[in-house]
């Protein structure tokens, strides 16, 4: 539970990270092609977005965890900067191969590695405090 500034410090980009990777779940489950151009036209590529729904509440769920339940931060910590970091540098290499995305993407791309690196720095500050 968020009890303090710290608190607030340790754990704020975990729910920044609940609040946008939940609905982006469901639009990629349900309908991919509201605000992205993607076009899913057989069962395999339904079931494909289904999956990642499910790994990005998966995750969601861990991340609420970590908010709540302290045994649980430094786990919601170390799953959130992988999640933030892999699709940050996987969307940068796209960059680099595939060239230049929608702006929503690039903006996506920034904030993941932000995340990423918010949370690479709170667990440094984590293992100083314990």
């Amino acid at each position: 539970m968020i009890k303090t500034k710290q608190d607030i410090i340790n754990k704020i980009h975990l729910i920044i990270s609940v609040v946008i990777v939940v609905p982006v779940a469901f639009v990629y489950g349900f309908n991919p092609d509201w605000q992205f151009d993607i076009h899913l036209n057989t069962t395999d590529e339904h079931n494909f977005f289904k999956a990642i729904m499910g790994l990005y509440l998966g995750f969601s769920a861990l991340w609420i965890l970590g908010v709540f339940k302290e045994r649980y931060l430094k786990l919601a910590l170390i799953s959130n900067l992988i999640f933030m970091l892999g699709l940050g540098l996987g969307r940068l290499l796209s960059l680099l191969l595939d060239g230049a995305p929608t702006f929503a993407y690039l903006f996506g791309t920034f904030a993941e590695l932000f995340l990423a690196f918010y949370g690479i720095w709170v667990l440094k500050n984590l293992k100083l405090n314990s």
